[in-house]
């Protein structure tokens, strides 16, 4: 066999074999793109009906979740999100730990986020995290649903056989010589043309314009699929170094009962006044040594700081920056801008969609190239 010949086999059959895992990870991409566009579209619990002058300490609005959440006992307060955008709610989440070696997702654990009105203290909507539908969405493009120790390695094995796909599509892309180029790069239909020459253009050229995009998509997905392959990034960017994760805990030696929320929200506040959102990771009641870890969101990776306080008197212990990040921790932070195209911003995120798109419709066009070759075939036998 030629090494076309070759080629051709392997990107058939490994087509046909990971061809509707492709195309649930393509449309799910698709929706999944504008996410952070659409949520705040889709609910409108997520703003405020009145801007106040005032917002209620941070401390209040947990006391008011807890309330609203006192039916469930069994679920531990996680954190609470306030945002600099006046017109937004804060939200305080509750997480429960069910069955962890449930096979679907929602039946593993439970998360309760309450969205309150800062100004008022009036809770606009308990939404079960589980259901909500960008939730469902990401699970069903990184796991299938599924657990990750079965979800993972199956989405995983699908992504490495899309990029081998892409790689022997483009080797029987590659035209012998100019006058067969032409008709690689772009439609050329007419009247006349069949629908059969019409899905074959259409696997061939849009194929060929996505391939970049599709690997980036492909490369920076195996990233959450394969923790040896995100380790091995970060080693190999990191020179052959690794680094050892530093843990820091509360170095108050009298504990007291209270968790100072309200100082800590104010002093992140007060440092970064430009971040987009500040989120307040509570630590439980029974873990003495746990600091209080906040998150400064901005509009970019490159501007997001976290700070982790004494859960006990509210002063800093370490901030970590950006710039204070390791190649492969720098790396590791741009990987989802990436992979969702927000590191071009919009049209970074249009061009990440258009490119799920195509991916998720190449198992498709593929396929009834397949079929109609078989079916030709069989009638002239």
């Amino acid at each position: 066999m030629t090494f076309k010949k070759i080629a051709q086999k392997i990107h058939l059959w490994l087509g046909l074999s990971s061809g509707i895992i492709v195309i649930i990870l393509g449309i799910t991409g698709c929706l999944y793109s504008f996410e952070e566009e659409l949520r705040p579209i889709i609910h409108d619990y997520y703003y405020v009906d009145n801007v106040k002058n005032k917002k209620l300490p941070v401390s209040q609005l947990i006391e008011i979740a807890k309330e609203v959440n006192k039916a469930n006992p069994q679920q531990l307060l996680s954190g609470c999100q306030m945002f600099n955008d006046k017109e937004r709610t804060a939200v305080v989440s509750f997480s429960e730990e069910l069955d962890r070696d449930a096979l679907w997702y929602w039946n593993r654990y439970q998360s309760i986020s309450i969205y309150i009105d800062p100004y008022t203290g009036t809770v606009k909507k308990t939404e079960e995290y589980n259901s909500e539908f960008f939730v469902f969405i990401r699970m069903l493009h990184q796991t299938l649903c599924l657990k990750r120790d079965i979800g993972d390695p199956i989405v995983g094995t699908a992504t490495i056989i899309f990029i081998i796909s892409l790689i022997t599509g483009l080797i029987l892309w590659w035209p012998k010589n100019k006058s067969a180029a032409k008709q690689r790069f772009w439609f050329r239909w007419k009247d006349s043309t069949k629908w059969k020459r019409k899905n074959y253009d259409l696997h061939n050229i849009f194929g060929f314009y996505t391939m970049i995009f599709g690997l980036i998509l492909a490369l920076t997905g195996l990233v959450w699929a394969f923790e040896c392959y995100d380790n091995g990034i970060q080693w190999v960017l990191n020179g052959g170094k690794t680094f050892e994760n530093e843990f820091v805990e509360s170095d108050t030696t009298h504990y007291v009962c209270h968790t100072p929320v309200d100082k800590v929200y104010a002093i992140t506040n007060q440092l970064y006044p430009k971040a987009k959102y500040y989120y307040m990771s509570v630590p439980a009641a029974g873990d003495s040594l746990a600091t209080i870890f906040t998150f400064a969101g901005h509009k970019t990776r490159f501007g997001d700081v976290s700070i982790e306080f004494d859960r006990y008197t509210g002063k800093i212990l370490k901030t970590t920056t950006y710039d204070d990040k390791n190649t492969g921790e720098k790396f590791r932070d741009l990987n989802y801008d990436l992979h969702v195209g927000s590191i071009l911003g919009l049209p970074g995120k249009i061009l990440a969609f258009f490119a799920s798109l195509v991916c998720a419709s190449l198992p498709i066009t593929g396929f009834l190239i397949w079929w109609g070759r078989k079916n030709k075939n069989s009638i002239k036998k």
